[in-house]
């Protein structure tokens, strides 16, 4: 029996809520490793991007196609998370929005250069206020699904700077809002949740306790087990040649003509 909000549950939904870089995975994939869990996930943007957007990245994006993106995981979470039984959300199905909505306030390619940003802040005069309607729309489905999907939620903030490794398409402040705004929809949608910091031993180890789960590995093991994990998943990725196409350098006319298109 888990504990949750006080009462005891036969089963636990449980959704692990935080921005980029906040070590969402590796938390996720240790906690699931030492309670056994299922844990459930989207594919990550650079893992679809390779078939929906042939040849791009992330911060070359225009509206549309990060539209068709966000919908992409969304439809992954509500297959993967249709079912009865118990598990652990890395991420939940309002994060692909929270991320839409931080993109209309600070740009919708955030991690990309100057240029790109300044061009396409001007390609979008005019074409905003449609997008923000149907953000909108996506954003009180997703809120409803949240609150009936999910048992009970806990938040990861940000505690320290994101590793530049060139591929996650975010600057610091679209972190510091998209955190902001997921921390805030948790609370508007109702359900019990808790705000866990600190490292991974002491976050898996703390939600552990908070909501009486049981252990079937000790969490250390679980750690170096999902560090392992997830290096792995990342290698297997970047060895892919899709992949690495779309990482090439690619002309001054090339990007201009990407941030030409909102």
């Amino acid at each position: 029996m888990y504990l949750v909000g006080g009462q005891r549950r036969e089963s636990i939904k449980l959704a692990i809520s935080g921005t980029y870089g906040t070590g969402k995975s590796t938390t996720t994939e240790t906690l699931s490793i030492a309670t056994g869990i299922a844990r459930t996930h989207a594919l990550t943007s650079r893992e679809l991007l390779i078939d929906l957007v042939p040849g791009k990245t992330v911060m070359e994006l225009n509206s549309i196609e990060l539209l068709l993106l966000g919908l992409r995981r969304f439809e992954e979470r509500v297959h993967n998370e249709s079912r009865d039984d118990s598990f652990i959300s890395d991420g939940s199905v309002v994060h692909e929005w929270v991320y839409g909505t931080a993109r209309m306030a600070v740009g919708i390619n955030p991690g990309a250069g100057m240029l790109l940003r300044t061009v396409k802040s001007v390609a979008g005069i005019g074409r905003k206020k449609p997008l923000l309607e149907y953000t909108d729309i996506i954003g009180d489905i997703v809120k409803e699904r949240a609150a009936r999907l999910y048992d009970a939620y806990v938040h990861l903030p940000v505690e320290f700077e994101m590793r530049k490794d060139g591929h996650r398409p975010v600057s610091e402040p679209f972190r510091k809002l998209s955190d902001d705004t997921l921390l805030q929809v948790v609370k508007d949608i109702g359900l019990p949740y808790e705000v866990v910091g600190g490292s991974v031993y002491e976050r898996v180890t703390r939600i552990i306790e908070l909501f009486d789960l049981e252990t079937v590995m000790p969490v250390e093991e679980a750690i170096e087990e999902a560090q392992r994990r997830v290096t792995q998943a990342t290698a297997v990725l970047e060895e892919d040649d899709r992949f690495k196409a779309a990482q090439r350098q690619k002309s001054t006319w090339r990007k201009l003509s990407y941030a030409m298109r909102y």
